[in-house]
């Protein structure tokens, strides 16, 4: 079946991209060899004058290129002819003499934008639907279709380099500002303003630079640009991810040598990219969060129309947003009208961001705003089909609530309570429903992170789980589903990660130099600076409960260091002071005051490779106990969650993935080898020993 079909008006050819059997357009071979077909009969027919490039899909013009087709190569060779033809093929779209208009409304992403940015006039609706952006440095490639060069020339170098960098999505009136579209039209119109353009000689006002761009566009501008780009990206990569410096060679092969050269290079950084193992586990996790999406089930028993939330906290606020801006209309209970009050008020300074940033109108920051009923009143809860609590981590209070909404609401309304550690079975312990309760531990803030780690006990129900996995899809986040335990999966393996770190500290190593290592290593955050963000007095309250418990039952002697800091009211940066301080201008700094709790401010020096194996590991090592314990359903469950809640390095695939890929037996050595030196809490898991014994995968 065909991907296009030509028509024509008078003599304006309207080329309509439909993607059989697709809810998107993405570009494949087949797509592109179609393609140029058409270019054939546009270029060969000389009743044509121009034509309009649009889609038949209602939120997309092209999505970008099919990720699987390109998986499905093996040689990155040929990966690297794929770039080399399909640019060809725009670049012959580029010189058409006959104007092409790009009519684009919904998702332009990826290599749809690139085809867009070879044509010759681009305009696009200001649906809320309607996004641009390069994000294949999120895959660890770059943009293989001329992206590197046409980019640039369409808007400046700082705003290119940001969109290429980063992958981020730029919105209808940030693209037009930026020159990287041409006009906006309402969603109704595009079709007829495109064929109106098309009719006429294109005509641009000419391109407004500022005075830093003009400056930028000297040889010394762009080599000072470019440089400073270098720098900030070794910074924040430390080397682990080679997409972004492959970019920058392609972005200035172009500027300093023409298009031609540095369409060549993109095409030679295409395939080598490709062929990196960083990519291949990037793609891999991109692949897992979109089949993560089939969870949802759309059993008309099994969907949610009444949500309440019980908590108008930070993490309440951040529910109810997420919620509303996925299509629920929400209950927000609170005690107060303070409490309420605040809530709305973070939500609404979240919208108005967005409204400042062109993201979102201010009648549809509005419309989402009527979306929440706020009350203090208990009653306001009763019809409700889901009832999400997020208030303190505290046992009893949770089970008061939880007997409160079973006895006003129906008797199918599934309870979720929002807790990184509090075992579910403890909280459902007097429920008189307790196939209805499920944990749903959303990370923070809400509004940002990915993840939502669903827990389930052996009596929550099917039903109760299905409904809590829609509302969790819905909202945009990954589902993991996990077996309750003591801190479930991600605070418990978390909390090993940190207990190490302090650990660390002990044996006299340098806070910047424990964080330093583990960036290096690939996380985001080192693990004493992530403590200080979370609050080093929650870590000291997860660690009295029976996260602590376990650790102890298994052997593991518990360090007191963290309930000490607690009590000397080193928060971390909610108090100004931690393991670094926090003045209220300025960076932050090594809060060398704290080391009177690690045996004195006298440090040493240790290779990054120990702290790396003794942290990295002992998570890792965490990670196995929790699959081979049933918490984990999955070894596929626990990389996605450990780096979308955790930020383990992406770029390795998570942390099975990263056994899989340094050989169960190199994982086993090093851990025998550190029990040998510091204990028993460096045992190996014995479902590593097996998997290693036998030269067995993780990840299937």
């Amino acid at each position: 079946m065909a991907n296009y079909q030509l028509t024509k008006d008078h003599d304006i050819a309207t080329i309509w991209m439909d993607q059989p059997g697709s809810e998107v357009n993405t570009l494949s071979v087949k797509m592109l060899d179609e393609f140029s077909n058409l270019l054939d009969q546009i270029e060969q027919n000389n009743d044509i004058k121009a034509a309009v490039l649009i889609s038949k899909k209602d939120h997309c013009f092209i999505a970008g290129a099919d990720i699987k087709d390109l998986m499905a190569i093996e040689d990155s060779k040929a990966v690297e002819n794929l770039s080399r033809e399909g640019n060809k093929i725009l670049m012959r779209l580029q010189n058409l003499k006959k104007p092409v208009i790009a009519a684009i409304n919904g998702a332009c992403l990826g290599g749809g934008l690139e085809v867009a940015m070879a044509c010759h006039y681009r305009l696009a609706t200001t649906d809320k639907k309607t996004v641009f952006g390069l994000p294949e440095i999120k895959l660890g490639l770059l943009p293989g279709g001329g992206g590197t060069q046409r980019l640039i020339k369409l808007t400046n170098l700082r705003f290119g380099l940001d969109a290429l960098l980063t992958g981020k999505n730029i919105y209808p009136h940030s693209a037009k500002k930026a020159g990287l579209v041409d006009s906006l039209v309402h969603k109704e119109g595009l079709y007829q303003a495109a064929l109106k353009i098309a009719a006429n000689p294109i005509k641009r006002k000419p391109k407004k630079s500022s005075l830093v761009d003009k400056a930028l566009n000297t040889s010394m501008g762009r080599n000072y640009v470019l440089k400073k780009a270098r720098e900030t990206v070794q910074r924040k990569t430390r080397g682990n991810y080679p997409a972004p410096l492959r970019i920058l060679d392609c972005v200035e092969t172009g500027l300093e040598h023409g298009m031609t050269a540095g369409l060549e290079a993109e095409a030679m950084g295409f395939g080598a990219l490709h062929a990196t193992p960083a990519s291949k586990n990037l793609i891999g996790l991109f692949l897992a969060m979109q089949e993560n999406k089939k969870l949802k089930n759309n059993n008309k028993t099994e969907n949610v129309e009444a949500l309440s939330m019980i908590g108008a906290g930070f993490m309440g606020a951040g529910i109810t947003e997420v919620s509303i801006k996925n299509g629920y209309d929400v209950v927000l209970k609170d005690i107060s009208n303070e409490g309420l009050a605040s809530a709305m008020q973070t939500i609404w300074s979240d919208f108005t961001q967005m409204v400042k940033k062109k993201a979102m109108g201010a009648v549809e920051r509005d419309r989402l705003m009527s979306k929440v009923k706020t009350t203090t009143q208990d009653d306001d809860l009763n019809g409700s089909d889901l009832v999400i609590e997020a208030v303190f981590e505290d046992i009893d209070l949770k089970q008061r609530i939880l007997a409160d909404v079973e006895s006003r609401c129906k008797k199918s309304t599934v309870f979720a309570t929002n807790t990184s550690s509090l075992p579910l079975a403890n909280i459902a312990a007097k429920a008189a429903h307790p196939q209805n309760v499920v944990g749903m531990h959303y990370f923070s803030p809400v509004p940002k992170m990915p993840l939502l780690e669903l827990i389930v006990t052996d009596k929550t129900s099917k039903k109760a789980r299905q409904m809590a996995t829609n509302v969790g899809i819905k909202q945009g986040k990954t589902v993991v589903v996990v077996k309750d335990g003591p801190g479930f999966y991600t605070t418990r393996v978390l909390s090993a990660l940190t207990h190490e770190a302090i650990k660390v500290l002990h044996d006299g190593a340098k806070i910047e130099a424990v964080d330093a290592a583990m960036k290096d290593w690939g996380f985001p955050v080192g693990p004493l600076a992530l403590m200080d963000e979370v609050g080093i007095d929650v870590g000291a309250h997860i660690a009295r409960g029976a996260l602590g418990e376990m650790f102890v039952n298994r052997g593991i002697e518990q360090d007191d260091t963290v309930q000490k800091l607690a009590e000397a009211k080193l928060f971390g940066r909610k108090a100004g002071k931690g393991f670094y301080t926090y003045p209220k201008k300025g960076r932050k700094s090594v809060n060398t005051d704290i080391y009177r709790y690690f045996g004195g401010e006298e440090r040493k020096d240790m290779s990054n490779t120990d702290i790396q194996n003794r942290i990295g590991l002992i998570f890792v090592n965490e990670c196995v106990h929790c699959l081979e314990e049933g918490i984990l359903f999955s070894a596929k469950d626990g990389d996605l969650a450990a780096i979308l809640g955790l930020g383990f390095p992406p770029f390795t695939g998570g942390p099975f993935s990263h056994i899989d890929a340094t050989g169960a037996d190199q994982v086993l050595a090093t851990l025998q080898a550190l029990e040998q030196q510091h204990g028993s809490r460096f045992a190996p898991a014995p479902l590593l020993v097996k998997h290693a014994e036998n030269n067995q995968p993780f990840v299937k």
